[in-house]
């Protein structure tokens, strides 16, 4: 057939108009679903695999109109159909009016996105709480940077770290003031950031520096409060005094900065009412404090470890706040900061076994207790009275009222949001959990934790793409975090990419988190041989400190008995993986048996049980 007769033959056949309604009506196909879908939660691959789908049918579309010809009595092959009899003019014409039509609701759908919905997606992103926001921050909001330490000793860091993260503590705590979080203002020590930088970075209008020189039992502090937008200086001051009186020093820089702020609001100095109202807020800030200088420089210590996130400076945290509660035995933030000590290690320490974990929360309910009795109001020993209540104990509303209490007293601490989030998600309210996960990152943004959190929700909600974003800030703030790069290998495992899911666990820092996701992967690949040998690694492992994680290898094989019987276990070693058992990627093979049932009553997660 030479050319020309091709093309018109192409004409004839109405192939050319085929291909321009296809094309037309799955591109705005495509525009309506990637609009719609997400607005019902759907996964991120159902947009794709109707564009796949799409680009897969647009060749049998050509193949069968150029085959077949629409005639009054129905489809016919084209060679069965006289010339006489042929209506492919009319059905061309027709073709034409539609393509038309599909086009004019294609520049109607352009016109509703672009101008009424596409507003409405940044209005909402807009009033979303996040980290990236472009709004200018409230004046009453501060960041308090972490003080330079000028001391000859350059390992009494601990000492200006310290001093600056209490009156942060303390700032935080008082009502209508924003506080960055203490991971994100601190993140820009050492760091030569323009105020600018550093208040567009943590969405706040003033900035606290300073300094502190200790020699002997002299301290010298300076302290300045900066506006943010242009660097200029409001207020400075320098103290020197005696170390036992660094606690006064502490309550008159909270309350001069209190009253600064609150001026640069009202246009005025404080006057003799409102004075006392801040000495009020600061006094009731301070609470659970000590005033034994020996004591206190332990507290700092014990502070300054468990801030670094690792098994061996938590057992040095742990001998400070030691210290210090042999030094005042009434000390409660001490107490409060012990009991965290030994949180962090139910949580995530593997030395020592059943036998470990027992001895560590033992000790976190003594110290939580202790801490209680001298001050039942204080938000550092209700956070890991709610760890506990939430990981280890099962008791959801137990939890719940813990954390309503903590969170009406220090609304804005990350650490708080971020339990809340894990006790929303264990009672199965997905929803609230991402929405509280968000406002920790939101408060916190350079908090590896609060990412890892919310990136692990964003996964349970369907959104991988979302999830391996905030992965990957994870790891960009803290590279050693475990369960980040298993993180990413979950979300590809999810999509059904068991390569890439491997490889991304590979890297993992956790020593259980790698054999967990390598094995459920090969085990889809069907390479049963390498499945049982990671399995038999994370057995190895973990079998007395990650019994769940094993249930969910199980589970995820579809090994239902075998999972089961690891639930079961891990619920007698009360790990602390169960509170997620309701939203688990992993194991919903198990829903259909009467045992899940079962056994989420047995856990107080059945529905009823959580009304």
């Amino acid at each position: 057939m030479k050319i020309d007769n091709f093309f018109a033959e192409l004409k004839r056949r109405n192939v050319v108009r085929m291909a321009g309604l296809y094309l037309v009506g799955a591109w705005l196909l495509t525009q309506v679903a990637s609009t719609v879908l997400p607005m019902f939660g759907a996964p991120d691959w159902l947009p794709r695999s109707i564009v796949i789908l799409l680009a897969i049918g647009f060749v049998p579309a050509l193949i069968f109109s150029w085959v077949f010809e629409l005639t009054p009595q129905g489809l016919k092959r084209d060679e069965d159909v006289r010339p006489e009899e042929s209506i492919a003019p009319q059905t061309g014409r027709r073709m034409d009016r539609m393509i038309i039509a599909v086009l004019v609701l294609a520049l109607a759908y352009f016109a509703v996105d672009k101008f009424v919905l596409n507003p409405r997606r940044e209005k909402s992103t807009t009033g979303r709480p996040s980290s990236e926001s472009n709004l200018p921050p409230s004046e009453k909001s501060v960041a308090v940077l972490a003080f330079a330490n000028l001391s000859d000793d350059k390992g009494s860091e601990y000492f200006s770290d310290g001093i600056s993260e209490e009156l942060l503590t303390v700032l935080q705590k008082i009502p209508g003031l924003h506080v960055a979080a203490r991971t994100s203002a601190f993140s820009f020590k050492g760091k030569n950031a323009t105020a600018q930088e550093i208040g567009q970075k943590l969405g706040v209008a003033h900035l606290v520096e300073g300094s502190v020189r200790k020699a002997g039992d002299v301290v010298r502090i300076a302290a300045r409060l900066t506006q943010a937008s242009t660097g200029e200086e409001q207020w400075s001051e320098n103290y020197t005094r005696n170390l036992k009186d660094v606690f006064a020093v502490q309550t008159e820089l909270a309350q001069t900065i209190v009253e600064q702020l609150r001026g640069q609001l009202t246009g005025g100095a404080a006057n003799p009412t409102i004075k006392a109202e801040i000495q009020a807020e600061v006094r009731a800030a301070e609470k659970g404090g000590t005033k034994n200088v020996e004591a206190h420089e332990a507290y700092l210590q014990g502070r300054f470890f468990i801030n670094r996130h690792s098994e061996k400076e938590t057992d040095q945290a742990r001998a400070a706040y030691e210290r210090a509660v042999r030094l005042d035995p009434k000390f409660a933030l001490a107490w409060a900061g012990l009991a965290q000590t030994h949180v962090w290690d139910c949580n995530y320490a593997t030395e020592g076994g059943q036998k470990g974990f027992n001895a560590h929360l033992a000790a976190a309910r003594e110290a939580v207790e202790r801490a209680l009795s001298f001050e039942p109001d204080l938000p550092d020993a209700l956070y890991p009275k709610a760890v506990i209540e939430t990981n280890f104990d099962y008791n959801w509303k137990g939890a719940a009222e813990t954390l309503r209490k903590a969170l009406a007293l220090a609304p804005q601490d990350p650490a708080l949001l971020m339990e809340a989030g894990n006790l929303a998600q264990a009672r199965g309210e997905n929803a609230q959990g991402l929405d509280l996960f968000r406002r920790a990152v939101a408060l916190d943004p350079v908090n590896a934790q609060a990412r890892a959190f919310l990136a692990g929700s964003l996964s349970v909600s369907g959104k991988q793409e979302e999830a391996r974003t905030e992965y990957a800030r994870e790891i960009e703030l803290n590279p050693s975090a475990p369960n980040s790069q298993a993180g990413v290998g979950l979300t590809y495992l999810l999509e059904g990419k068991f390569e890439e899911a491997a490889l991304a666990a590979q890297k993992d820092a956790a020593v259980w988190a790698r054999p967990l996701i390598v094995s459920c992967a090969r085990s889809a690949q069907r390479r049963v041989p390498e499945s049982d040998a990671a399995l038999a690694e994370l057995i190895a492992i973990a079998s007395e400190t990650g019994a769940y994680q094993i249930a969910e290898v199980y589970g995820y094989r579809n090994d239902k008995d075998h999972a089961f019987e690891w639930l079961e276990r891990a619920r007698r070693q009360r790990d602390a993986g169960l509170p997620g058992l309701r939203a688990d990627t992993l194991l919903p093979n198990l829903h259909d048996d009467p045992r899940w049932g079962a056994f989420l009553r047995t856990m107080g997660l059945a529905d009823d049980q959580l009304k």
